[in-house]
């Protein structure tokens, strides 16, 4: 019998095949690995890498390289401001844990004084570590969420309702922030928190009408009161000057009358000094100048001398008008 010998091109041939087929396959791969492995990170944002499900690096923004399914990029906007609502729903949110699933029962709240009200707010914050945001706990925002609604009641337990609802806020508000941010630094969240900010503040609607009646009869009461203070204030600074007016002109009489006096004792202590040098004449000449004084204030002069049997009738010594003469 004759012997079938194989040919060596028929041997090379499967081996060809096998390698082209190959080659193939990794054109494929490396066409579909360039197509698809490339992310568009956005400006304010950065990525975060994993391999294989575990922490890898952080990804500036611009256009960045996965590995399909080896490596996956998480955008996290770092340099946005993001926000919770409480008690209420935005409509149109572009974040998921924004608006409030439940509003009116978060919003509805026991004060310290066992009272109702209805207390709305808003937590703004930013992303800081996006690493610990993304792996220090499971839901950062839901956790975030349920810190924020614990906090704001318990900082609420702690004050009255008229707190609450009129002159509070700035302090709510602040003790929260405070609160708050020191849980988010202990939890690991990798957020910091901005701002805590209430809505509107307001009682429940079944109370509501009271609650206008105190309100009126509150700034009634508050109107009175600065009613009395505006009487006040223009009374007593009146009155006090008016006393200050009075004991300055008292002061003034006293000194000029006791000025007076004692020009008056001096002139006598002269006068008498002379009296007693000149007698009589220091007596006629007070007397003429008694009556110099006093004559021409007289508008009618009768002299008596009993000398005399009739009354002499004295001139005028007073100047008397003299008749307007016409042009």
């Amino acid at each position: 019998m004759a012997k079938m010998v194989a040919s060596p091109n028929a041997e090379v041939k499967p081996v060809r095949l096998v390698l082209g087929l190959i080659a193939c396959i990794g054109l494929v791969l490396a066409f579909f690995t360039l197509l698809f492995g490339f992310v568009s990170i956005p400006a304010n944002s950065v990525g975060v890498k994993t391999r294989f499900g575990a922490y890898h690096d952080l990804v500036n923004p611009g256009l960045a390289y996965a590995i399909p399914y080896i490596d996956e990029i998480r955008t996290v906007p770092t340099q946005r401001l993001l926000k919770l609502e409480f008690g209420f729903t935005s409509p149109n949110a572009s974040n998921i844990y924004q608006g409030d699933m439940e509003p009116q029962e978060t919003e509805t709240m026991i004060t310290g004084d066992l009272n109702t009200a209805l207390v709305p707010w808003v937590v703004q914050y930013r992303i800081t570590d996006p690493k610990m945001y993304l792996f220090g706990a499971r839901e950062p925002e839901k956790t975030l969420r349920d810190l924020s609604e614990s906090v704001m009641r318990e900082v609420i337990g702690d004050r009255t309702v008229d707190e609450v609802l009129t002159i509070g806020r700035h302090d709510i508000e602040t003790s929260t922030l405070k609160r708050l941010a020191d849980l988010c630094s202990q939890y690991g969240l990798g957020i910091q928190i901005q701002q805590v900010q209430l809505a509107t503040v307001r009682p429940p609607p079944v109370v509501q009408a009271a609650f206008n009646e105190v309100n009126q009869a509150q700034q009634e009461k508050q109107t009175a009161i600065n009613q009395a203070w505006a009487v006040y204030n223009d009374a007593v600074p009146n009155a006090r000057g008016q006393a200050k007016e009075r004991e300055k002109q008292a002061e003034a009489y006293a000194f000029h009358r006791v000025n007076e006096a004692t020009g008056e004792a001096q002139k006598f202590s002269l006068l008498l000094a002379e009296y007693r040098k000149a007698p009589e004449v220091t007596r006629r000449r007070l007397y003429l100048e008694a009556m110099q004084a006093i004559l021409p204030s007289l508008q009618k002069k009768i002299i008596i001398d009993d000398s005399l049997k009739s009354i002499l009738q004295t001139l005028p010594l007073l100047p008397t008008e003299q008749p307007k003469t016409s042009q």
